[in-house]
């Protein structure tokens, strides 16, 4: 499929009542665009990194009842999974697209990666744009810029709470003119996640 950015429709995806419905909605619309933008973006990212990075369409097979509030694809070092590693997320809610770096709280050694973060919170000042957003918890909406966080402490929380987490990136809105250009959106993920890069690799040292 070639992908032509995304629509008020896939944003509506997140209004249907029921888990079926819901989920079904999500496969037919919004899955497909994963695909065609999950490839080319994992491609970039292993030849940027020197090594093979895997592609990760969200399935939500824990669900029984609920249905989503979101949804999301996930580029990682592991074939077999990403919530235990640092990994790369371009996704939807109702009302915008997130492209990030994901650390959740699955990852084992977050405390280290938090630590390492802290003794170069200059560097990653200086690194990450002041309209970038960060979030502490993968399952809320709200995130926070650059320009008006506490760094330090987001980090320190990160580091010291166990269900602390750290996501950092950009947020679209559904009328952004970049989501429904379809080159365009790819080349702004692609660019989001290459000023990402410099982060991904401090969190294996």
């Amino acid at each position: 499929m070639q992908f032509s950015g995304f629509t008020q429709n896939d944003f509506d995806a997140f209004t249907i009542e029921g888990l079926s419905e819901r989920m079904a909605a999500i496969q037919e619309r919004i899955q497909p665009k994963f695909q065609a933008i999950g490839q080319p973006l994992t491609d970039d990212l292993s030849a940027s990194l020197g090594n093979e990075m895997y592609l990760h369409i969200a399935k939500h097979l824990r669900r029984s009842v609920n249905p989503p509030n979101d949804t999301w694809m996930a580029i990682a070092a592991n074939k077999r999974g990403y919530k235990q590693h640092p990994h790369f997320q371009v996704g939807l809610y109702d009302d915008h697209v997130f492209v990030w770096l994901a650390f959740i709280y699955e990852l084992p050694n977050k405390k280290n990666i938090a630590s390492t973060f802290l003794k170069n919170i200059k560097t990653i000042k200086s690194t990450i744009p002041n309209d970038y957003v960060i979030s502490l918890d993968h399952m809320k909406k709200d995130a926070t810029t650059m320009k008006d966080i506490n760094l330090k402490e987001s980090l320190e929380r990160f580091r010291d709470v166990k269900k602390a987490e750290l996501l950092i990136g950009r947020h679209f809105a559904p009328n952004d003119p970049r989501l429904t250009d379809g080159e365009e959106f790819l080349k702004v993920a692609k660019e989001t996640f290459e000023t990402l890069l410099p982060l991904y690799k401090l969190s294996f040292k």
